[in-house]
């Protein structure tokens, strides 16, 4: 039997097309850019992906369950609100992140001038030191520039008793 103490890891993915006339919103910062990803919500993918990693790895249900693209209430909703959420689930599991990593896969926008505020952000919302939670930029050398895709892993960690 696996002792509740030992460390879970989770898989987080997620893809959406980049459509004009849409804020690009990635790890809850807007980057200026001439497309941004089409969504019920405001289509955050690497949100979506690291809530799916967090899920996963506590062994509840996924983004879509919980957040359905069908429900009204989250239309136009901002992806952090569904970090705090899983994040407040974790917690109610006795369960904290102890590191994520990530890689966003798109030719645009450039994720390198974005990059440091991105980390801080999501080091923010989990609350861990930035040096947990790495963010990895790769473009498609031409594949398929019309989307952006996202890959998170995160480690969860019983939380220390008060």
């Amino acid at each position: 039997m696996v002792p509740d103490s030992a460390p879970r890891i989770g898989l987080g993915w997620d893809r959406h097309a980049l459509v004009e006339g849409r804020s690009c919103i990635l790890g809850g910062v807007e980057i200026p850019n001439e497309v941004g990803p089409k969504g019920h919500s405001d289509a955050d993918a690497l949100l979506h992906a690291l809530c799916d990693a967090m899920l996963g790895a506590a062994g509840l249900d996924d983004l879509g369950t919980l957040f359905p693209d069908t429900d009204p209430k989250w239309k136009g909703a901002a992806s952090t609100q569904f970090v705090e959420a899983a994040v407040s689930l974790l917690h109610a599991q006795n369960l904290v992140v102890a590191s994520a990593d990530l890689v966003v896969i798109c030719d645009s926008p450039k994720l390198a001038p974005h990059r440091a505020a991105i980390r801080a952000n999501l080091a923010q919302m989990l609350d861990l030191p930035v040096s947990r939670v790495n963010l990895k930029g790769k473009t498609t050398e031409g594949g398929f520039g019309g989307a952006v895709e996202v890959q998170a892993v995160v480690i969860l960690i019983a939380a220390r008793k008060a």
